[in-house]
């Protein structure tokens, strides 16, 4: 029987400034989002032992700046295809003219790139057409379900599947209440249907996705000002260990620094590199 091959899976970086994640097979070598700079992306590829020359694709969730803004150095440089929905593409083309390396999906079709099976379905947040991703491979599922109001029938049933999971925890309601650089309509539109998953919503969405399956979930998009990483985490660990989960692994995301590389295939998911955050351990009875 021919062994499994490991999907590597980095995230890159993930917050408000910026979100990037790699993931790595045994035929392509994928970017989820490109929301730093082309040089901060090179940057942190090296950190992990890679190059932009490496990268066969990127795919976009949706056009915000902090998904998209190193892509002019990776297409026009470097020429890199950006796999994106139609009107995802028709928007960025007019904001970043001369990219030309657009691969049309539709929502909600799947597509395979290489060994990877990408499956998008809508998400509800304040962008033009914007998606999360199960990207399936014979050693696992990926699940990036970021930036998003809140957790639709639709939304649970199609990200469930995975194996490693991408979770938005962007806010505390407490901390973004008290925030005093903030006015009063963008903390409208974060709370809002259409903004972003605070921790206690990402907990609740978490008991309806786990499964035996489960293994790895990373809390990413943490608001710099109105967030905190133990928060984060108290909420979504405990969820897990309400729920009798206590096998899942529950790692925050940092802006600033890519997260130790996740191996994911047989026999069983590893740590393929040192210097844990503090926040990161599984989750004990």
């Amino acid at each position: 029987m021919l062994a499994v091959v490991a999907v590597e899976i980095t995230i890159l970086g993930s917050g408000s400034g910026g979100n990037c994640t790699y993931l790595e097979t045994a035929r392509v070598k994928l970017l989820v989002d490109a929301g730093f700079s082309g040089k901060q992306i090179a940057t942190r590829l090296a950190s992990i032992g890679r190059t932009l020359e490496d990268i066969d694709a990127v795919l976009l969730t949706h056009e915000h700046n902090d998904h998209t803004q190193g892509l002019p150095v990776l297409c026009k440089r470097h020429k890199i295809p950006v796999f994106a929905n139609r009107l995802t593409a028709e928007l960025l083309h007019e904001e970043m003219p001369g990219l030309e390396t657009w691969k049309i999906f539709q929502t909600g079709q799947p597509f395979e790139i290489g060994d990877v099976r990408v499956e998008s379905f809508t998400v509800p947040h304040d962008a033009h057409d914007p998606v999360g991703f199960l990207l399936r491979h014979d050693s696992g599922n990926i699940g990036i379900l970021t930036d998003l109001g809140c957790t639709t029938r639709l939304v649970i049933e199609r990200i469930r599947p995975a194996n490693v999971l991408l979770l938005e925890t962007n806010h505390d309601p407490r901390l973004l209440q008290d925030d005093t650089a903030r006015p009063w309509s963008v903390k409208q539109r974060i709370l809002s249907r259409q903004g972003h998953l605070s921790n206690a919503a990402a907990a609740e969405a978490i008991t309806q996705i786990v499964h035996d399956g489960l293994k790895h979930v990373y809390l990413g998009h943490l608001s710099r000002d109105c967030n905190r990483p133990e928060l984060a985490y108290a909420s979504v660990a405990g969820a897990l260990q309400d729920a009798g989960a206590r096998d899942v692994r529950v790692e925050v995301t940092s802006q600033t620094d890519p997260t130790p590389t996740l191996m994911l295939g047989a026999p069983a998911l590893t740590i393929a590199q040192q210097g844990h955050d503090a926040v990161s351990a599984c989750v004990q009875p």
